[in-house]
């Protein structure tokens, strides 16, 4: 005679779905396309309406990543409860202990596979799911589960620790690379960078560090890829197709070089730009190697995480595909063990994790134009204002990063008057590069909170437009304004 689920059943059967993914974790480390959490947050992020995306890259930020991702967890760990649940159900027509066991871990384990198609997540996931069921089954009496209010803080408890240590060995088992890349010339780079740098509070230097770069990716979970098997090709309307293996990539000539990257969901005044020393190979060396013959004059990137980028040709001349930066192999968060560099455009063109480079026949939109985004063009020309330091005696320093991409900064002004009245700021000596920002400040005397509003001059006498446009679709402008007081 069987019985309705009971809340134990549903405790114990969420507890098996938590460390079902612990275990999945812990078996093949943060690897998108091992991880059943990681298949289940791609395809959250591509059923999600493009309309939702844009508010929640342009209201959210950083934080609609965390909620896409949560959404993900409770999906997955649902998936695995559910499963789990259905194991409690054939050990109770068993009647028997090791039955509710082996039928949980066995069903859950089935589910990864067949999600992943990975042994090893598969084990982890049914070790993982058949432990609190275990738990449960010696602390219950008969083949049902029957917890008191003790032992049901002992079950949680105890998953909590072993969802905690499964992260953690997941995390050891996806070791980020710190080999040395580039030679000396990197270091001697950083050093430059670090001593033209002005020096005011919050400002930064103008080389951010690996950890401080930002980083955005359509997925929460990055793919895990190795140096020694992974692959970048040269397909479509190409005279012949090629195959560059890493070493053969690294074979080919290199460069160290400054390059600045801006998104293209940026805030006005946002802080997701930076800059790096990148290593890499010249696209130049490959793209001479072929010879395009489609009728657009426009490629396709392609990356191991199901991102696509389809932007001209002429674009992707002059360019770099990075394997080092600032000095040391590219983190896992910037694409090891490659990604593309391309000057002066928004940082969606500058794909991760470059699997394919694509010669098409005709234009095709790219995974954010398909959402509504257009940003595959030029960077506009900024002047942010990041910094505030006040010397206690009404002066106040303000300073920040200006970038124009290719097209370089040739001057910053300063109005406290609404623009009635402008100032010449201070900048930083122009880095060796084509596509780098600069730094500037200035000091001011304030008798009390003002709006300070700043605007570049780009390089081909470009000024930084007063009107303001939204980052949705093609990235934000206008003059950068801020409140300081003394």
């Amino acid at each position: 005679m069987t019985r309705s689920f009971s809340r134990d059943d549903a405790l114990v059967a969420v507890a098996a779905g938590v460390l079902a993914v612990a275990g999945n974790v812990a078996a093949v480390g943060f690897a998108t396309n091992r991880l059943v959490l990681g298949r289940v947050d791609a395809a959250v992020v591509n059923a999600t309406p493009p309309a939702l995306v844009t508010f929640s890259i342009e209201t959210l930020g950083s934080t609609g990543h965390l909620l896409h991702l949560a959404l993900a967890v409770a999906l997955t760990v649902g998936a695995f409860a559910a499963v789990a649940l259905g194991g409690l159900a054939v050990a109770r027509r068993a009647e028997t202990k090791v039955a509710a066991v082996t039928a949980t871990g066995g069903t859950v384990a089935l589910l990864a596979y067949a999600v992943t198609a990975t042994p090893l997540a598969a084990i982890g996931s049914g070790v993982g799911a058949s432990v609190p069921v275990a738990i449960a089954a010696l602390r219950s009496s008969g083949s049902t589960v029957d917890l008191d209010r003790r032992r049901s803080i002992e079950l949680v408890a105890s998953v909590s620790a072993l969802a905690a240590l499964g992260s953690a060995v997941g995390v050891l088992r996806t070791p980020e690379s710190a080999a040395d890349v580039g030679g000396s010339e990197p270091r001697e780079m950083l050093d430059a960078a670090a001593t033209a740098s002005f020096d005011v509070d919050g400002l930064g230097g103008l080389v951010s560090t690996r950890r401080a770069h930002y980083e955005v990716d359509i997925n929460a979970i990055d793919p895990s890829r190795k140096a020694a098997t992974h692959t970048v090709s040269i397909t479509g309307a190409v005279d012949a197709e090629r195959e560059f293996t890493m070493a053969q990539l690294r074979a080919l000539p290199t460069e160290n070089r400054y390059n600045t990257l801006r998104c293209v969901g940026d805030d006005l005044n946002g802080e997701k730009i930076d800059t790096a020393v990148w290593t890499g190979t010249p696209t130049d060396a490959l793209l001479d190697q072929v010879e395009p013959q489609g009728d657009c004059e426009c490629v396709m990137l392609r990356a191991a995480d199901g991102y696509h980028v389809q932007f001209p040709l002429a674009a992707l001349r002059g360019g770099l595909l990075a394997y080092g930066m600032n000095g040391k192999e590219l983190p896992k968060g910037h694409g090891f063990p490659v990604r593309a560099l391309v000057p002066g455009h928004w940082g969606e063109t500058n794909a991760k994790w470059l699997t394919e480079i694509e010669f098409l026949d005709e234009a095709v939109d790219g995974y954010w134009e398909k959402k509504g985004w257009q940003g595959t063009g030029p960077v506009e020309t900024v002047a942010k204002l990041h910094a505030v330091e006040r010397h206690g005696d009404g002066r106040v320093t303000v300073a920040g990063p200006a970038y124009a991409g290719t097209r370089g900064i040739d001057r910053v002004e300063v109005s406290t008057d609404d623009g009635e009245t402008w100032t010449d700021a201070d900048l930083t000596e122009p880095l060796p590069g084509d596509d780098v920002w600069r730094q500037w400040k200035a000091t001011l005397d304030l008798d009390g909170p003002t709006e300070v509003v700043v605007r570049a001059t780009d390089g081909t006498g470009r000024l930084q437009p007063r009107e303001e446009s939204r980052s949705y679709p093609s990235g934000p402008t206008g003059w950068v304004s801020r409140e300081v007081r003394p």
